[in-house]
């Protein structure tokens, strides 16, 4: 059974800096509440759960959700890096596509702490054991965190192979603050010029600064979907639906091709982006939105090309021809990006969800892009999964 999957309700909260939020099971609530009166449901018609979260207990999804109500309906805890909250929504869909249920939420947060990402558990290998020893034989700079040497060597290739200049990275960042400024769920809204983010602080001499990584950031956003049957019998909206999504992990180029790109997951991101097109029937000349996992700069470059927005070697161009934003060909990341909007791990997938669905609605307000009908998320977890989903404005009679 291959039924289609509606996303009824969306919500998220405003994203905030570490220290400045409200305990986790008092975000992930308030998201859940307002993506069930976006939908116009209670919690009791929720037939299963997906909370997605990667810095918290076990149970911690649990937790969350008996603040909004205690059912007693399945809630399974997903961690899958920053690709947890697509991959919580990757679950739902599959639940309601295969009849196994009719309505299914997919919650993401996270209450993160200020500084680089680390590991918890000191005392057992980790899962980047080989991502590290990789990245120590291509770029060394063992003085530099882990996460900026693997997405700032990722972009390093590609200025080397291609003579990519590192304006064009800043221009994104400029981009991603222009976009978040109509957004008051962003935790960044001032807007920056490509010289304030060349001279900010260097993180990496000559490859990146300060503002081109997004930063730590307490949120948390959630989603609802349904059948179409479902949708119509409870007089719910169903103008936006789940056209196709894939998800991929590592295969053995991520190691063996000796290349950044392909270590923070360049071919994870092309293959489940041509499983998309393959089964939606539609090419990305045919997108008109882009929620992607820009979480360095250098990052939202090289996917471009992931997702053959650009030809290989293109991307560049498509920066300086202004084709990643309005007025251009796609409008990548119009809610600010994780650069601007911020990166609650768990929450991240979910706020990408959020942002597509209310452009495809009509309702991003200053955001909006005119005329969207078929938006693109692709959102990443090194170690590693890549989430790809496409979602497409719909009659709303379909379902009624």
């Amino acid at each position: 059974m291959n039924r289609k999957v509606f996303v009824a309700g969306v919500g998220m909260i405003p994203f905030t800096k570490p220290g400045a939020s409200a305990p986790y099971p008092q975000m992930a609530a308030e998201a859940t509440r307002r993506a069930l009166a976006d939908a116009g449901i209670a919690y009791g018609q929720v037939q299963q759960a997906y909370a997605g979260y990667v810095y918290a207990d076990s149970t911690a999804g649990q937790r969350a959700l008996y603040e909004v109500g205690m059912t007693g309906i399945p809630v399974i805890n997903v961690n899958n890096n920053c690709s947890t909250g697509s991959t919580a929504l990757f679950l739902a869909r599959q639940a309601v596509e295969s009849g196994a249920a009719d309505c299914v939420l997919a919650l993401g947060f996270e209450q993160m702490s200020p500084g680089a990402l680390g590991s918890v558990f000191k005392d057992r290998p980790s899962p980047f054991d080989r991502f590290d020893q990789t990245t120590d034989e291509l770029v060394g700079h063992a003085e530099i965190p882990l996460a900026l040497r693997y997405f700032g060597g990722a972009g390093l290739a590609h200025m080397q192979q291609y003579g990519t200049q590192l304006s064009t990275f800043a221009k994104i960042r400029a981009k991603a603050s222009r976009h978040a400024a109509n957004n008051p769920l962003a935790l960044f809204r001032t807007v920056l010029s490509e010289e304030e983010v060349l001279q900010a602080p260097a993180m990496w001499p000559g490859v990146m600064t300060r503002l081109m990584a997004c930063p730590p950031t307490c949120g948390a956003a959630a989603a609802l979907v349904c059948s179409e049957d479902f949708a119509a019998r409870h007089g719910l909206r169903a103008d936006v639906q789940i056209r196709a999504q894939a998800m991929s992990t590592d295969g053995p180029a991520t190691f063996e091709s000796q290349d950044m790109r392909e270590l923070v997951g360049f071919s994870m991101a092309r293959s489940a982006a041509r499983q998309v097109y393959e089964a939606a029937g539609v090419g990305p000349q045919d997108l008109d939105v882009v929620e992607l996992h820009d979480c360095f700069a250098h990052n939202e470059l090289i996917t471009y090309e992931a997702l053959d927005l650009c030809p290989l070697g293109g991307a560049e161009q498509f920066v300086l021809d202004g084709d990643n934003t309005y007025g251009g060909r796609i409008v990548t990341n119009p809610s600010g990006g994780l650069l601007s909007k911020g990166h609650p791990l768990g929450a991240t997938g979910l706020a990408q969800c959020t942002e597509l669905v209310q452009q495809l609605r009509g309702d991003a307000g200053a955001r909006q892009v005119e005329g969207a009908r078929l938006a693109l998320q692709h959102n990443l977890g090194l170690g590693g999964a890549c989430v790809v989903t496409l979602y497409e404005k719909v009659d709303p009679r379909a379902a009624a």
